[in-house]
């Protein structure tokens, strides 16, 4: 998927914070669809499963996943502007490693 391309030229605070909502609003609709299909094999109609979903703890989990995305997304932006093994040697304090311009024959 290629949400959030358009805001990669923005600071990376609006990329992360798109890319944590889309997604939790994903997550939350997956919620929805596997309470709706739980209470099916269990033998309720559509009507009796939308009426005991619990939308508050629903919409709680929705919070505290798009909470937990928004750092994910951040370090991502980060490794994608930085360079991915620049990224690695800030994180894990290794040395980058030069490219050897010679071919290996």
């Amino acid at each position: 998927m290629h949400l959030g391309k358009e805001l990669e030229s923005k600071p990376i605070i609006y990329s992360a914070l798109y890319k944590a909502i889309v997604y939790g609003l994903l997550v939350f609709a997956f919620h929805i669809v596997e309470e709706i299909v739980e209470r099916l094999i269990h033998g309720k109609d559509i009507a009796g499963a939308f009426r005991e979903i619990r939308l508050e703890d629903l919409l709680a989990r929705s919070v505290i996943i798009i909470l937990t995305f928004i750092p994910f997304f951040g370090f991502r932006e980060l490794g994608r502007i930085m360079g991915k093994d620049k990224f690695r040697a800030m994180v894990f304090g290794t040395a980058v490693a030069k490219s050897d311009p010679s071919p290996i024959v």
